[in-house]
């Protein structure tokens, strides 16, 4: 005859209990697109990119992440590092993408000193274009609007040289025309601000 002793009884429901709970977890990881390691790889732990060139995806507006791939899939957007590496991803693997790096902490990546003189001159320049209006004013993005605050210091830079010299298929016209006649040294004092926005 089996031992029901109590002792016995909450073990095995314990275990049991945890059993459970490993294959009611399982389906979560299942159902992540295989794409998501790729991501990782270059866009860093939970989306938050090691690499200065590289953006970084947590804390994302999840609308602006579903149509920037879906742009870049479609051949809309053109990033070299990017080619072929969602073609024929479908439209839900691209929402379980963009949820899960909409739902991640961002975390600071800028990794040198912060000049304050440069922090300072970059915080004038966003007041006065109005940055916060649509980005926000804690510049974590909305919608299809993106998140600046903490993003990549040179990446930011490189990209509204992108928007303000090479306005195209793909790019936001209103970026375009907003840092239009900006110099050099404008963009750079706002991508430094804006990196190192607490």
């Amino acid at each position: 005859m089996p031992n029901h002793k109590p002792g016995n009884f909450t073990r095995t429901s314990r275990a049991l209990a945890a059993v459970a709970l490993l294959f009611s977890l399982t389906p979560i990881h299942a159902q992540q697109p295989q794409q998501l390691n790729l991501c990782i790889a270059c866009h860093g732990p939970q989306g938050n990119s090691q690499n200065p060139q590289i953006p970084s995806l947590a804390g994302q507006p999840k609308v602006f992440l579903e149509n920037q791939m879906v742009l870049i899939r479609e051949g809309l957007r053109d990033i070299p590092q990017m080619k072929g590496l969602l073609d024929g991803v479908k439209d839900a693997d691209l929402i379980v993408l963009a949820t899960y790096f909409s739902s991640q902490t961002p975390i600071r990546a800028a990794a040198g000193p912060v000049d304050s003189e440069t922090y300072l001159r970059g915080k004038v320049i966003a007041r006065n274009m109005l940055c916060g209006t649509c980005h926000l004013p804690d510049y974590a993005g909305r919608q299809q609007i993106p998140r600046l605050a903490g993003q990549q210091e040179d990446f930011l830079l490189f990209a509204m040289k992108q928007f303000r010299d090479h306005a195209g298929p793909g790019r936001d016209t209103i970026m375009s025309a907003s840092l239009y006649g900006l110099k050099d040294a404008d963009l750079a004092d706002l991508a430094h601000f804006l990196a190192n926005f607490k």
